[in-house]
């Protein structure tokens, strides 16, 4: 479980900076930014990291709670660390989507509702089928 998250981690670690810099390359390539910008980068992806690399992994492939919860938390964890993204990268943009949090909040919380149904759908359909080849 831990190589597994640790692999997780770095995995989206990477990605992350890479997809971050690109973009910022892409659309502010005629600014210059500071050294210490770097480090907000490299914090951004940190974040995507450890929400997406390793809390999700874990929340949704090892722990035990009603979907309810994974639904709940995962969701908060999601803004949280979305918002904190968002706060390193420009904190004027951060105040500007600071009076929509509680809208971002419960549309996450819908669209994980909506995932969660749509992939236990397709899952229970993959396990019938794996099911029925067996007992042929």
């Amino acid at each position: 479980m831990i190589a597994n998250l640790k692999h997780s981690f770095f995995q989206v670690f990477t990605i992350t900076l890479l997809w971050v810099t690109l973009l910022i390359t892409l659309f502010f390539k005629d600014q210059t930014i500071q050294m210490g910008y770097l480090w907000n980068l490299a914090g951004i992806a940190f974040i995507a990291a450890v929400v997406f690399g390793v809390m999700y992994d874990a929340l949704w492939n090892y722990f035990t709670l009603k979907p309810i919860w994974n639904i709940v938390i995962s969701s908060t964890i999601n803004i949280l660390g979305g918002t904190a993204g968002v706060w390193l990268f420009s904190e004027e943009m951060f105040h500007f989507i600071a009076p929509w949090f509680p809208g971002m909040w419960l549309l996450s919380i819908v669209l994980h509702t909506i995932a969660f149904y749509f992939y236990a759908r397709m899952d229970s359909r993959k396990k019938a089928e794996e099911l029925n080849k067996i007992l042929k």
